[in-house]
């Protein structure tokens, strides 16, 4: 049952990102830590369950029965198929080729799919879960990008003089590199959570896609909410309607612009 509710809790969220903020499946699948082939499958019951976003009145029980019930296979799933993320990989090296890769398929399912047929859905998979190595194009009012600042500052209380060390929180539009900072008591849960939304007052607006260089800002217990988003910070996303899509680990191109931070900063009162 606890299993059930937390796959129902992924679902959910996948029709968000997917019908409500348009996220391409590979983008979903990083926003909430599953395998694109999972995220694929999942979209492909709902629809195959007519179920769509929102979801209106369907129980949690009526949506997992309507999905994993017993229903009929497509014809997708009719013969067995390879791992295509396998496939790409065997194709980046030397010398291998789709039809060679076909040809080893073909010996071990001498009932699978003919050649062409085969191409076609490596076509249509890699159309769907493959994007291109490239810089990041960022387009104006799409992503904001949020951390805190590695280097803490020191704050002078001017009635006491007493010196205190205060967290940056630093929130960017990369498209513009429009910047926002403000000094912050603590790295806790409700300055994290505060941070972006004087962040939005001050860009005047919400983006679709919020991007934290490390999630665990925004997790109060990784030992128990790993690797879902903390619940309180997930509120704050679905009420805003953004989608959180952490920056992935050892993947630069992910992570936030070099912030300049302004040499005074507004010290948050939370």
């Amino acid at each position: 049952m606890a299993q059930e509710r937390l796959t129902m809790k992924k679902i959910k969220e996948i029709l968000r990102l997917k019908h409500e903020a348009g996220l391409s499946n590979r983008a979903i699948a990083g926003a909430c830590k599953i395998s694109n082939s999972t995220v694929g499958e999942y979209l492909r019951r709902a629809e195959a369950s007519g179920i769509g976003w929102p979801l209106g009145e369907l129980s949690e029980d009526e949506i997992y029965q309507k999905m994993f019930g017993e229903q009929p296979q497509l014809p997708e799933k009719a013969k067995p198929l390879p791992d295509w993320e396998e496939v790409r990989k065997e194709l980046c090296k030397k010398g291998v080729t789709l039809h060679l890769i076909w040809i080893e398929y073909i010996e071990k399912n001498p009932d699978g799919y003919k050649r062409s047929q085969f191409e076609e859905y490596y076509r249509r998979w890699k159309k769907t879960h493959c994007e291109p190595s490239m810089h990041n194009t960022h387009i104006g009012g799409e992503r904001m990008q949020v951390d805190y600042s590695g280097l803490k500052m020191q704050m002078i209380n001017p009635e006491t003089g007493e010196i205190s060390q205060v967290s940056v929180f630093v929130a960017e539009l990369p498209a513009s590199n429009y910047l926002y900072a403000e000094a912050q008591s603590s790295e806790n849960q409700c300055n994290w959570n505060n941070g972006h939304v004087r962040a939005i007052e001050y860009f005047g607006g919400v983006v679709r896609i919020v991007i934290p260089d490390n999630l665990k800002t925004g997790v109060t217990k990784p030992n128990y909410y790993e690797p879902d988003i903390n619940p309180a910070y997930q509120e704050l996303a679905e009420h805003y309607q953004f989608a959180v899509l952490p920056a992935r680990v050892k993947k630069p191109k992910d992570y936030p612009e070099v912030f300049i931070i302004p040499k005074f900063l507004f010290l948050a009162k939370n």
